[in-house]
């Protein structure tokens, strides 16, 4: 029975791994070259570049956004996704600037302006 009972556990957490997870995240986007360390002039520059644009949440998770063209014009800036992560991937459904974390202890990458 205890066999049965891991056995359905470990299939659901399997599953639930495999399937994408949508929500609504805030962070910045950055490049792949500056990742945490979010530089706007540089993450602008390197988007217009084409460079691999990422999404860093404000816990300093770094995901790659898998539709970049839908936050290249928000590169360097603090923003609200809405999307799905699967397998440490992002993908985008909307995404809009919003105004950068003031209070003391709010966690956020250096943000070099």
């Amino acid at each position: 029975m205890k066999k049965l009972f891991m056995s359905i556990c470990l299939l659901f957490l399997f599953s639930s791994l495999m399937t994408a997870t949508p929500g609504v995240w805030s962070g910045w986007i950055s490049d792949v070259k500056c990742g945490i360390n979010v530089d706007r002039d540089c993450a602008k520059k390197c988007a217009a570049a084409g460079e691999k644009l990422v999404f860093v949440n404000s816990d300093k998770t770094v995901l790659q956004v898998s539709n970049p063209d839908k936050v290249k014009a928000l590169a360097g800036e603090h923003v609200k996704v809405k999307g799905t992560v699967e397998k440490g991937v992002l993908t985008v459904s909307s995404a809009e600037a919003i105004k950068e974390p003031q209070s003391a202890g709010a966690t956020q990458p250096p943000v070099k302006k």
